[in-house]
């Protein structure tokens, strides 16, 4: 019996130390200066405004005396036993003078997504010791395997607004109590106290479960990154590195500068086995004192030849920044990267991990695969066009053979006939000019004959005409359509041959007809 129980105190201890525990920082607690306009809590002689309109949970922990209160019309007073008010009737001195008015402060805007609003800490409640770890900023809010906690006696308001229907949490703690099951928590929400403390389009839903993988799982956050960056942001923006090329590690807002680490890993791979390995065997050193890591499993895009999404992949990311400035920055993680791909190489097999794979932004060096990435899109890019230019060739020769496509005629003048015409002169009294309408062409023309509008009972034809669509030489006159060697193309509706149907005439090539001289447009002296 002894057994059962060490073992069951050891599974215990295993699964508090897989599990993340955050806590909400803010409160609305009437005591806490920061929630009043004058950074101060209210004395005997001031006047306290609750906006009218304002939906609020305040929280009492003590007694107090006012000289006038104006109450929100949907809100509640939490008081703690012996918490209350009583009226000043000004028959002493409060010690704050004349008073003022105080307001308090709004909290609507207080967003569940808004990493600067959480801390992590360990389950009884202390900071978690681990200060060379980190988390990416999509895992700074409560993941869907974490455990919430608002501080007991407090009260607070939380905006739930989403891009996710339903926002998972294995647990919370309000008041005190823990709230796992759904039932318990679904208890909670029809008292009078959730829809004061919680507003917005989200929805909480408690699990109870843990991650049920020895490789960790997924945050869930992705969905909600726009809003947890620009919560963390604001309008700032990112700040400015010294490195060149800053990596981007997935759910985090900006750039660093450092290295990154992806694993691929089998069922064997446990996630909170190996953090520990690296802790001790490498953070712990002297030489990286100021590194620190962030790790955590993360989904991967997968593209086809790096352009076209296809899905995405479980993965093992590894995050490494350190302290360093101007060209030492992100030097020591990249260090620090160099032998856990080496330890990797040589102990992968027996720790569950398949693979890894590198990149690095330094102050003195390009991303390490920077350059490498650009290659690969290179190559991606040219393997793509030469698939569409094989695609589009197949098409036109398959459009050749079915009979949908037919070449047209190239006439070409011969240079002799051209000599001819100007090799006999017109007697000088007749000599006129050319018109240049009817002019020779010297160059390449291709020409599409048809007609508008021709349909009978049975179908329909449409015609395109492309008078002188030509590509002629520097001197040059446009053909009348009957001088331009022309090949009918028809687009038809189908039916039997009748009334309005092309004929052999409309569809066939017509012969040249070799333009002529206008002698009827002479000059008269």
């Amino acid at each position: 019996m002894g057994s059962l129980l060490f073992l069951l105190g050891v599974l215990q201890l295993l699964a508090a130390a897989r599990a993340a525990y955050k806590q909400w920082i803010p409160n609305t607690n009437f005591e806490t200066a920061s929630n009043w306009d004058k950074e101060r809590v209210p004395c005997a002689s001031d006047v306290i405004h609750f906006e009218k309109n304002k939906v609020l949970s305040v929280f009492v922990g003590s007694p107090h005396t006012v000289t006038e209160m104006f109450l929100p019309l949907n809100g509640e007073l939490l008081l703690a036993p012996g918490a209350g008010f009583a009226a000043f009737d000004g028959s002493w001195d409060s010690g704050c003078g004349s008073g003022a008015v105080l307001r308090f402060a709004d909290a609507e805007q207080r967003s569940w997504f808004d990493p600067a609003l959480w801390k992590d800490v360990s389950p009884a409640g202390g900071r978690e010791p681990a200060r060379r770890i980190f988390s990416v900023d999509e895992e700074r809010v409560p993941c869907q395997y974490d455990d919430v906690i608002f501080q007991p006696e407090t009260s607070f308001r939380v905006n739930l607004d989403s891009s996710q229907p339903v926002i998972r949490l294995r647990s919370i703690s309000l008041m005190g109590q823990e709230l796992s099951s759904a039932e318990a928590w679904a208890e909670y929400l029809g008292g009078p106290s959730a829809p004061r403390q919680f507003h917005g389009n989200g929805t909480l839903q408690v699990t109870g479960a843990r991650c049920p993988h020895s490789s960790g799982c997924a945050c869930g956050n992705t969905q909600d990154g726009h809003r947890i960056c620009a919560s963390l942001l604001g309008a700032a923006g990112c700040p400015a590195l010294p490195c060149q090329s800053p990596l981007r590690p997935l759910g985090h807002c900006c750039g660093v500068c450092g290295a990154v680490v992806t694993l691929d890993f089998t069922p064997d791979f446990d996630l909170q086995k190996y953090q520990d390995r690296v802790v001790q065997s490498w953070l712990s050193l002297p030489k990286y004192e100021g590194v620190q890591m962030a790790i955590s499993k993360v989904h991967s895009a997968q593209t086809f030849l790096g352009l076209l999404p296809r899905g995405s992949v479980p993965v093992i990311q590894i995050v490494l920044v350190d302290g360093g400035a101007g060209e030492q920055a992100g030097t020591a993680a990249q260090q620090l990267a160099t032998d856990l791909v080496g330890d990797i190489a040589q102990h992968g097999a027996a720790l569950g991990i398949s693979s890894s794979r590198m990149e690095v932004a330094t102050g003195s060096t390009l991303g390490g695969q920077a350059g490498g990435r650009a290659a690969r899109r290179i190559a991606a890019g040219t393997v793509l066009g030469l698939l569409s230019g094989l695609l589009v060739l197949g098409g036109i020769l398959f459009l050749y053979r079915k009979g949908k496509l037919r070449p047209c005629p190239l006439h070409l003048h011969r240079l002799w006939d051209q000599a001819e015409d100007t090799a006999s002169p017109e007697p000088a009294s007749d000599k006129g000019f050319d018109n240049p309408m009817f002019d020779v062409v010297s160059g390449l023309c291709l020409g599409i004959r048809g007609a508008w509008g021709r349909g009978g009972a049975q179908g329909s034809v449409l015609g395109v005409f492309c008078w002188g669509c030509c590509f002629p030489s520097p001197s040059f006159a446009f053909p009348s359509p009957a001088a331009a060697g022309t090949a009918g193309i028809w687009l038809g509706g189908g039916g039997a041959a009748g009334a309005g149907s092309p004929g052999p005439a409309d569809v066939l090539p017509q012969p040249p007809v070799r333009p002529q001289r206008d002698r009827d447009l002479t000059a008269r002296p």
